[in-house]
């Protein structure tokens, strides 16, 4: 555990508790906190050490696991149209946190760029530029020779989708200045303080750890992938975490850049439904990461890691001899109904739960996380989308082996 954050050592009381110290428990820390309010946030190891501290940096459109299309089909359009607003406000959300709390997270990048990996991808991209602008948000097509000529090349890129829109940072120093900014307005950040079991009695909630109780009126559960479902009953069946890789170059010289032909700090992803994320970081290390093994034990991560690494040199083959000192993976995570979710815990307006972010959780777990803390306080700001009912995964016992199932037919897919 990192150094400075105390452990729950005995039973204690508090106004409001929050569970999990990433970005969406940390924002909505720092939220309550500003407003006056002390809150406890325990986390089962320290700020920042699940995939908020560990992810590809990507603070950008995203947070649901459906198209616009998709999103307007199923929660109308006027919904969509909401959401993506939300989209943009979140990524405004942590602009605004870097600036006010002086967090040097090395922002950089003009927004992301789409990849077609197949030629037919590249074919839609002036209709989705042309969605993308009708919504107010620059967005330019890049043909095959542009890719190259802008440092953007990849022997399987057939174009891009440049979306003007959000930025990179270093996840670990934005996590951490978070923290330090939550701390410093009155909230209490304890590490090594797993909660196992939340009950309610009296009209306090009980929060269970290995070293004492901590009763609260009111709490938040900002545990994402990392939570247990046996925390809460009502928690059981309504989140599935999904691993995602993730490596890391040695610093590139500007002429291995070159060679390559990536000489951009753009970040961007391909258009794969189990994509790869990539970008160039300002020190020129590369990062490259992929959705991962379906369960998190060793032996699934050991094959996922092999095969990102495969991936890799297969879509950057001038940097096959480069060194990967380092990989590691994290969870991202699902709801049933594929859009994040900040609502009360089986209809307790006391208790709420805030996650699912569908692998870009950089800006709509902070977005979320503020959220959360707003509705606690009696201000509903919620878009209907995140405010949508949490149902639980068909056969939910199954789930995890439904996926299983699906994942070869995505891969399938992303060959066609």
């Amino acid at each position: 555990m990192e150094q400075g954050w105390p452990s729950v050592e005995a039973d204690l009381t508090t106004d409001i508790a929050i569970v999990g110290a990433g970005f969406t428990g940390l924002n909505a820390a720092l939220t309550l906190a500003q407003a006056g309010h002390r809150p406890l946030v325990l986390d089962a190891h320290a700020p920042g050490w699940g995939a908020s501290g560990r992810n590809g940096g990507f603070c950008c459109l995203g947070g649901a696991g459906l198209d616009d299309a998709a999103l307007a089909k199923a929660f109308g359009s006027a919904a969509a149209d909401a959401f993506l607003t939300a989209e943009r406000d979140a990524i405004d959300h942590v602009a605004a946190l870097l600036t006010r709390h002086g967090i040097d997270a090395q922002r950089h990048s003009d927004g992301e760029v789409r990849l077609a990996h197949r030629p037919k991808h590249a074919r839609a991209f002036p209709a989705e530029r042309d969605a993308l602008r009708a919504r107010g948000i620059p967005a330019r097509v890049l043909t095959r020779d542009d890719l190259a000529a802008q440092g953007l090349y990849g022997p399987e890129f057939h174009g891009g989708l440049h979306i003007s829109a959000g930025f990179a940072l270093d996840p670990g120093t934005y996590v951490r200045g978070l923290a330090n900014a939550a701390r410093d307005a009155g909230a209490d950040i304890r590490g090594d303080s797993p909660v196992t079991r939340l009950t309610k009695a009296n009209g306090r909630h009980l929060l269970k750890t290995p070293h004492g109780t901590v009763t609260a009126r009111q709490v938040i559960v900002a545990t994402n992938g990392y939570g247990a479902e046996d925390l809460h009953p009502w928690l059981r069946g309504r989140f599935l975490p999904v691993q995602s890789n993730v490596l890391m170059t040695r610093p590139l010289t500007r002429a291995e850049q070159e060679v390559q032909g990536w000489t951009t700090d753009l970040m961007a992803y391909d258009t794969r439904t189990l994509l790869h994320y990539f970008r160039l970081l300002p020190d020129g290390r590369f990062l490259f990461g992929m959705r991962g093994g379906i369960r998190g034990t060793a032996a699934a991560d050991a094959r996922a890691t092999g095969r990102m690494i495969r991936d890799f040199h297969r879509m950057f083959p001038a940097w096959r001899d480069v060194d990967i000192p380092h990989t590691w993976s994290g969870f991202v995570n699902f709801s049933a109904r594929l859009v994040p979710h900040a609502g009360p815990i089986d209809g307790d307006p006391t208790a709420l739960v805030a996650m699912a972010y569908h692998g870009n959780g950089v800006a709509m777990a902070s977005y979320t996380g503020d959220l959360a803390a707003r509705l606690l306080m009696g201000e509903d700001a919620r878009p209907d989308i995140l405010a949508a009912p949490m149902r639980r995964f068909p056969l939910p016992a199954l789930r995890r082996n439904l996926l299983r199932l699906a994942y070869p037919g995505a891969m399938l897919r992303d060959r066609l």
